[in-house]
């Protein structure tokens, strides 16, 4: 069975969301954040960098994320890295609890279990 393809008008809702609880337990760089949210969602969420790096710089202006190039162990060019600042934990708090209020609104009125 295939995985089903990803709702770009539904991501587009809930990208910052995403983002900011990938970015939750440590910090991450695009690629990586890439794949943590396709691996954390089966494969239903398959962000492309046209979505991701802009999304990106809007929370970092934001204040919610911090930028940092650094050089990774696996040698390279530096790259960004990403980590959740104080007010993005906030802000990731303040969404999750949007998120769920809505969450049971629809279900309220679509039916399914809690």
């Amino acid at each position: 069975m295939s995985t089903p393809q990803m709702d770009a008008q539904q991501l587009k809702g809930h990208l910052d969301l995403l983002l900011l609880a990938t970015l939750e337990d440590s910090p991450r760089y695009g690629g990586q954040i890439i794949a943590d949210v396709q691996a954390a969602t089966d494969g239903y969420f398959a962000l492309r960098e046209g979505t991701l790096y802009p999304a990106l710089h809007r929370l970092e202006k934001a204040g919610w994320i911090a930028g940092e190039f650094q050089h990774l162990p696996r040698g390279g060019s530096p790259v960004k890295v990403y980590t959740l600042t104080p007010s993005g934990k906030t802000e990731l708090r303040e969404q999750r609890e949007r998120y769920e209020r809505f969450a049971g609104a629809v279900r309220g009125v679509i039916g399914g279990g809690a």
